[in-house]
């Protein structure tokens, strides 16, 4: 049976080569007789796996030395209040945050946030719909924030950073839960980095943060000890039981990136799909994406029907064709294709080809 091609935002499509080798060693890895899952974190297979994960993960990203890289049992959304817990110990007096306001994960980031800050919203999309990203030279920053957070992809908006802000000697933390491995870029620009697994790098389950080694060690006595960063690097993420599976599955993922060729095959296939889509989607009079052509994020496709009472329709002869989770989110309305790296080609091919036959016939 060909499987269908599945479009979802997150939990999100997996490679098909990943998914055969976790089933294949579901029962008995490497011959152990048990399941990953099955195995004590502090054993010597466990501690390899995460390791092996930690090492390709920096490898793929360039990640400096003076980066710790960290495999926590919380999703994004806890991290919006993890992340404050732990970076603003070190003010003396209320922090403030500034922020980036781009679309719903950024203002969900900062709303959390409150708890613990003030809050700046430095540049706002807002007025425009959040259909384009504030250009930097009109962002109003603080003078002495503890930091400035961005949202680099926002998959509800279809929004994505193609540049990295220069914030001078106030970190930038980023959320890249949806685009962390599309594309190169430099992590030395960033203080602090994070990211939900289930998008782009594997299963619901585990995060990723990626935080500079002088950031750490100022948690606000608040922070829970397990979520304290310090003691998650001093400990390689198993300060207590990590979500091991997980973590496996996730270096299965990055070691099937590598395989491909690295982050520049994953922007090059990005590119192409996600511009087969966008043409698509502009030659037609019956679709529509509504955002800044400059900031179009390759991994989320919002559009829209200009004739809506053909939602319903457009969904069913999707599914029909093996086109799964086109529904847009429902802040949104319309459609939304998420293409990240796993979406083969193929995929977003047999897509655009429903697209033009849909409209053809209505």
């Amino acid at each position: 049976m060909e499987r269908p091609f599945n479009f979802s935002a997150g939990p999100a499509t997996l490679p098909e080569a990943v998914l055969e080798q976790a089933a294949a060693e579901m029962l008995n890895w490497r011959g152990r007789g048990v399941s990953v899952m099955e195995m004590s974190h502090r054993s010597e297979e466990v501690v390899g796996i995460i390791s092996q994960a930690e090492n390709d993960l920096r490898e793929l990203l360039a990640v400096p030395q003076t980066y710790r890289i960290l495999f926590i049992q919380a999703s994004p959304t806890a991290l919006n209040a993890v992340i404050p817990m732990n970076l603003l110990g070190k003010s003396r007096h209320l922090p403030t945050i500034d922020g980036i306001y781009t679309g719903v994960w950024s203002g969900r980031s900062l709303e959390e946030a409150k708890k613990y800050a003030a809050i700046n919203i430095a540049a706002s999309g807002e007025a425009a719909h959040f259909n384009q990203i504030p250009s930097p030279d009109i962002w109003r920053m603080t003078d002495d924030a503890a930091y400035v957070h961005i949202c680099s992809n926002e998959t509800i908006n279809g929004t994505e950073f193609f540049f990295t802000p220069d914030t001078g000697t106030v970190p930038l933390v980023a959320d890249m839960s949806s685009h962390i491995l599309s594309r190169p870029f430099d992590v030395a620009r960033y203080g602090l980095i994070f990211a939900g697994a289930q998008k782009i790098m594997g299963m619901a389950g585990v995060s990723v943060v990626i935080v500079r080694d002088d950031l750490t060690g100022y948690a606000l006595p608040i922070c829970p000890a397990a979520y304290d960063f310090g003691n998650l690097a001093a400990y390689h993420s198993c300060f207590n039981t990590p979500p091991v599976y997980a973590i496996y599955l996730c270096g299965l993922v990055l070691q099937w990136v590598k395989r491909q060729g690295g982050l520049t095959a994953m922007e090059a296939a990005a590119i192409k799909k996600s511009g087969l889509l966008y043409d698509c989607i502009d030659a037609s009079g019956l679709y529509v994406n509504p955002v800044d052509r400059t900031c179009r994020s390759r991994m989320n496709v919002p559009f829209f029907l200009r004739d809506e009472a053909l939602n319903a329709t457009f969904l069913a002869g999707a599914e029909q064709n093996g086109l799964l989770q086109l529904k847009g989110h429902r802040s949104m309305g319309g459609m939304r294709a998420s293409i990240y790296n796993a979406m083969p080609l193929a995929g977003v091919e047999k897509l655009v080809a429903y697209m033009r036959e849909f409209e053809r016939t209505h």
